[in-house]
Parts: structure tokens; C-alpha cells; sequence
């Protein structure tokens, strides 16, 4: 079974900014898409934004221009580079991830998600 693990969550001022990433390992054949959420306290989780294999990027409005997702496809981890936060962007962001895993029946596609990541925007 694959697992994602994330980091780099943390307690910022508005303004500044942070550097999340998430490692995959496991049996991996390959990661298709990967995404970025987040989840406020009383609200639903939400795409932050998500990214194909080959590098296409999509973002929520909320974040466009602020945001920024990477991945690095030979160390099977992905980034999300956060700047000029505010205190609405005070969430736990998870890490999600659809890949194509080895097993002892063969091959087949899982949906991951990572444990989370505490964000805390305030003065």
C-alpha cells in the first residue's frame, strides 16, 4: 500500500508564506493526478489545487496567483508553494494522491490521502 506523509505546515503571520510538501512511498507503479485540499474547522474540504503527471496545473480561485503546486515526478513528491497568506487560509491541508500500485494480484489504482498538515495564518 502506498502512503503519502506531509510536511511543512505551521504558524505564520499574514503575509508570509510556507513550503508543503508530500512524499509518496510504497509499491508504486506510477502517480497519475495529485492534489492538494484543505479543511477549515466547519467547513467542507476543498481542492486547493492539483496537478497531472505531465505538469498541468488547475487552481481554486481562491488561491490563483498565491499559490503554487510542483511535483518531482523521480522523487514521487509534490509541493505547494503558499505565499501572501491570510487568515482564511487557516486550515489542515491534505495531500491526495491517485496512483497505480503493485500488489501481489497485479496492478490496479488507489486513491491516497495523507494524514495532514496544520496551517495557522495569524498575527
Amino acid at each position: 500500500q502506498v502512503q503519502l506523509v506531509e510536511s511543512g505546515g505551521g504558524l505564520v503571520q499574514p503575509g508570509g508564506s510556507l513550503r508543503l510538501s508530500c512524499a509518496a512511498s510504497g509499491s508504486i507503479f506510477k502517480i497519475n493526478t495529485m492534489g492538494w485540499y484543505r479543511q477549515a474547522p466547519g467547513k467542507q474540504r476543498e481542492l486547493v489545487a492539483h496537478i497531472s503527471s505531465s505538469g498541468s496545473t488547475n487552481y481554486a480561485d481562491s488561491v490563483n496567483g498565491r499559490f503554487t503546486i510542483s511535483r518531482d515526478n523521480a522523487k514521487n513528491t509534490m509541493y505547494l508553494q503558499i505565499n501572501s497568506l491570510k487568515p482564511e487560509d487557516t486550515a489542515v491541508y491534505y495531500c491526495n494522491a491517485n496512483v497505480r500500485e503493485l500488489s501481489r494480484t497485479g496492478i490496479a489504482d488507489y486513491d491516497r490521502w495523507g494524514q495532514g498538515t496544520q496551517v495557522t495564518v495569524s498575527s
